[in-house]
């Protein structure tokens, strides 16, 4: 076999998914298989920042070398920290309405 197919994927926003389906000769690593998808000119402020990339949803580094038939995904940051965004959550519902404690049984001691 002296190409591979790969499958790069990025989400611009909530509910938002590019792929491409690129080929590619052996032996390519993930920042060839991002140059050659032309990702980074349909997106250019990708190019400022230090991507974030994974295969199959393991996190890797763009020197990785690639596999027949790999899911190539790039990464966006997070806006929210997500304990904080958890935190903010747990304050709206309130201490009785979530966790363990959200659904008790008439008679029942507390947390059961």
């Amino acid at each position: 076999m002296n190409a591979l197919t790969i499958s790069l994927l990025y989400s611009p926003g909530p509910r938002q998914v590019r792929q491409w389906d690129i080929n590619l000769p052996v032996g390519s690593t993930v920042a060839q298989a991002i140059a050659a998808s032309g990702l980074l000119l349909e997106f250019p402020e990708l190019a400022d920042s230090r991507l974030s990339v994974g295969i199959w949803g393991r996190k890797t580094s763009l020197r990785q070398v690639l596999k027949h038939q790999d899911r190539l995904e790039i990464y966006r940051a997070l806006r929210v920290d997500p304990k904080i965004a958890r935190r903010e959550r747990f304050s709206k519902q309130g201490v009785k309405k979530s966790g363990l404690f959200s659904k008790k049984r008439a008679g029942a001691k507390a947390g059961y």
